[in-house]
């Protein structure tokens, strides 16, 4: 996604809008695992290039005086080639942290690290995400969870869709991986948004099997 203005088909821009994505995303969230990175928005205008970095603890990625911004600011430029003040990055704070997926996988690797038990941890962020207005939450932890033998288990709470075009809208997921002394966690967390006609909270679109009933008009007889 570089500035320069090279003519490329469109097959290759989109190609590498998605490669600059990827790698963005995965700079980010090693950088800004501790400060509750929740997923990132890249915004293309004709004058520069915007990314929006959503985290729970803004101040943290701001740091003093905005120095932390600035840096990273420096680092994307000269990675991806872009020209002095072309690319901007902004902080945004995730205003509903229990209906993030990224937030609340992050928040379950760190109580993992803090030596905290499987089961506990996993039943705290299933209870913080229904707290929160979610439809349904599951939580899958596999590995060498206790012994040597490794195997998965997973929690749920609440309504959760598996498939259909609805899955892209309402389900949020998380992958995370959790290098513990015992050898590597995988969790994966699913987090069902609730539908609300602000666009908040979750989609404004209302699921398509649901259905209304509305009330029959009263008929005027002569």
């Amino acid at each position: 996604m570089s500035s320069a203005p090279k003519r490329i088909s469109k097959r290759k821009k989109f190609v590498a809008d998605g490669v600059f994505y990827a790698e963005l995303n995965k700079f980010l969230t090693i950088e800004l695992s501790e400060d509750g990175y929740a997923g990132v928005e890249v915004r293309v205008t004709p004058q520069r290039t915007e990314v929006i970095i959503r985290a729970t603890r803004t101040k943290n990625v701001l740091g003093e005086k905005g120095r932390r911004i600035r840096e990273l600011t420096a680092v994307v430029t000269k990675r991806f080639g872009f020209r002095e003040g072309s690319i901007e990055l902004y902080a945004e704070r995730v205003l509903f942290r229990g209906l993030s997926a990224v937030a609340q996988a992050e928040s379950l690797k760190f109580k993992l690290l803090n030596g905290l038990a499987v089961r506990r941890a996993c039943y705290g962020v299933v209870r913080f995400v229904m707290e929160s207005e979610a439809k349904g939450c599951e939580v899958i932890v596999s590995g060498k969870l206790r012994g040597q033998r490794a195997k998965a288990m997973k929690f749920c709470d609440g309504y959760m869709k598996k498939s259909g075009y609805a899955t892209n809208e309402y389900v949020d997921k998380a992958v995370r991986h959790v290098l513990l002394k015992s050898g590597v966690i995988g969790l994966k967390v699913a987090i069902m948004l609730p539908w609300d006609p602000q666009g908040k909270k979750g989609p404004k679109k209302p699921l398509p099997d649901v259905v209304q009933v509305l009330v029959p008009k009263k008929e005027l007889t002569l």
